[in-house]
């Protein structure tokens, strides 16, 4: 895998892994409620979102390795373009439902 590809898999690590660490502890109300707490993970979203962008116009056979790359992506459009139609309860699906795979997958590729 080349170099360029697995800096952004990392990026995309790292991204997931501070989405983890600001949420621990937190519950949804706690989220809803902190604005500095909800711009950092949706930048971090941005971040995973962009990553995988990059990946998509190196090599996109690299993302069929990875769960709803589409959706992600698609989530960070909203997220930068749409910023005034977000919605915190899908925010926090997201990172409770959805965002454990996305680490699995790009820990499996950074092997």
């Amino acid at each position: 895998m080349k170099d360029e590809i697995l800096k952004h898999l990392f990026d995309i690590r790292e991204a997931a892994l501070a989405i983890f660490l600001f949420i621990r502890g937190k519950r949804f109300e706690d989220y809803e409620q902190d604005e500095l707490l909800r711009s950092g993970v949706e930048r971090k979203f941005e971040i995973i979102g962009e990553a995988l962008n990059r990946i998509k116009n190196e090599d996109a056979d690299v993302l069929d390795k990875i769960r709803n790359y589409r959706n992600i992506v698609s989530f960070r459009n909203i997220l930068v373009h749409g910023y005034n139609t977000i919605d915190d309860r899908i925010v926090w699906g997201i990172i409770e439902e959805d965002l454990d795979n996305l680490l699995e997958d790009v820990e499996r590729l950074i092997g």
